[in-house]
């Protein structure tokens, strides 16, 4: 985790300082919202979804007049959930993300974005509700700890500093060794700079 904040440290710092200086223009904040989470197992198409929110801390730096570099550090709660004639199986993974989105303004307030994220998961708890109490479980797996994969978007940013976007998550690693399960993510947020 100490590593993982470094890394976020150090690259903020780097490509805030290589902005160009004409541009000058940064700015930081608080965002969060809504979560729905999915799984894909074998590339088989999805599980059903976990509601869930994510919420944390970014910072944008302008490079020119129209791309901006935004690095981000969320928490995010994801996993999924299986309904059959059993009942419902949900998985609940949260997760510490660092997206780091390349964001590029066609206008002054619409913006399109895209980049890498790693993340770590730091809990996680698989739950079975039958309908009946006597047999519904609560039980922990042991998933990978590491996440990685891309984000894209897009979403609109106003005057005073309000923005809205929605965001896809299309993960790489495998949160378990078998059937190759990988994160799904829509976000749908509200950022305000401080």
């Amino acid at each position: 985790m100490k590593r993982l904040l470094l890394v976020f440290s150090l690259c903020s710092i780097t490509f805030m300082s290589a902005q160009d200086t004409t541009t000058n223009k940064s700015n930081a904040g608080i965002k969060g919202g809504y979560n729905l989470a999915a799984v894909s197992f074998d590339g088989d198409g999805e599980t059903g979804q976990r509601h869930g929110f994510h919420i944390g801390l970014y910072g944008e730096s302008f490079i020119t007049e129209s791309l901006a570099l935004q690095l981000e550090l969320l928490y995010s709660q994801q996993g999924y959930e299986i309904s059959n004639n059993s009942g419902i199986f949900t998985q609940k993974l949260n997760y510490i993300n660092l997206p780091m989105m390349f964001k590029g303004y066609p206008s002054n307030n619409f913006f399109l974005e895209a980049g890498p994220q790693i993340g770590l998961a730091i809990s996680h708890k698989e739950e079975f509700d039958s309908g009946f109490d006597i047999f519904d479980t609560s039980q922990e797996f042991d998933p990978n700890n590491f996440d990685w994969g891309v984000n894209f978007g897009g979403g609109f940013k106003t005057n005073s500093g309000v923005s809205f976007g929605v965001r896809y998550h299309l993960g790489f690693g495998d949160i378990y060794d078998e059937g190759s399960p990988k994160n799904r993510v829509w976000n749908f947020s509200v950022g305000f700079e401080l």
